[in-house]
């Protein structure tokens, strides 16, 4: 399939039924795939189930990336923007993907936040017909923020049992599983630090690109660590992959039962490994560790 609205081609295995705000945030996908170096995405099972769960952009964020793409609309830096009211316009269509979204009537709104903050500036009289505006200081100033943020983390922070009985599956499967999608695997236990352990986790959270938590437990109960560092992933909007031994998805607590797990058995860690990183691969892309 073909969407220059999305920035060009990408696969898509079988078609699947959204609804407008889902389509919203599959074209959102697509455009951070392209960002991170696809030349064409496929649109798996996986990632469709992931852009189900993910939130919708907030307000910032929208307009965060509607002044990217103004931005990249100039060919030099005094350039002034128009803001076009004909949503066949292919420069309306890129802004409305761009911004997550839908009608007109939102990117105008998008338009006044940004004004707003003071990072565009009208360009000439008010009540000209097709309003003009110019990228300000300030504008470019948060332009440079937004790019400094938006560097492409390596890491991938894993949230597990720390017990022996899961040395197997770390050593065999999770760890290089992401060292094979191009990734580099964050265990809290095996980092050395000098700070308190809640706070070099939710600051190695903050670092990551995304979060591998696997649910499998013992007899005393399901660990809590996971079940916290998993929700505060999901605060963080990072994506998250569930995975769980076979045996024991049963224990896994409803909550998060829903999401679809990587199941694994002991017998079989050469698969869990192949599996982890093929979905990691299909939802978040190769990093840039790939060969």
């Amino acid at each position: 399939m073909d969407s220059p609205r999305a920035g060009g081609p990408y696969f898509m295995a079988e078609l699947h039924k959204f609804d407008d705000a889902h389509k919203s945030r599959l074209t959102s996908w697509l455009i951070d795939q392209r960002r991170m170096g696809a030349q064409c995405p496929e649109v798996t099972a996986e990632v469709v189930e992931d852009v189900r769960r993910r939130r919708p952009l907030t307000v910032h964020e929208r307009a965060d990336r509607l002044l990217r793409e103004f931005s990249s609309e100039l060919s030099d830096i005094a350039d002034a923007i128009e803001n076009q009211q004909d949503e066949s316009h292919i420069e309306v269509q890129r802004r409305l993907a761009h911004s997550e979204s839908l009608r007109i009537q939102e990117i105008d709104y998008l338009v006044s936040y940004l004004e707003h903050r003071h990072w565009i500036e009208r360009d000439g009289p008010r009540q000209h017909p097709l309003a003009r505006y110019r990228i300000s200081v300030d504008g470019y100033a948060r332009l440079a923020e937004i790019e400094e943020a938006a560097t492409d983390s390596s890491r991938a922070f894993v949230a597990m049992w720390f017990h022996e009985s899961m040395d197997d599956v770390w050593e065999n499967a999770i760890k290089p599983g992401i060292e094979d999608a191009g990734y580099e695997a964050i265990r809290i236990d095996r980092k050395e630090h000098l700070n308190k352990i809640d706070d070099e986790i939710i600051a190695e959270l903050r670092r990551a690109r995304f979060v591998v938590a696997d649910f499998t437990h013992g007899d005393d109960g399901p660990r809590g660590g996971v079940y916290y560092e998993a929700g505060f992933a999901y605060g963080l909007k990072l994506p998250f992959i569930f995975s769980c031994r076979k045996d024991s998805i049963g224990r896994v607590h409803f909550d998060t039962r829903q999401y679809p797990h990587i199941l694994w058995e002991a017998e079989k860690l050469d698969e869990f490994r192949v599996r982890l990183k093929t979905r990691i691969c299909a939802v978040i892309g190769d990093g840039p560790r790939a060969t």
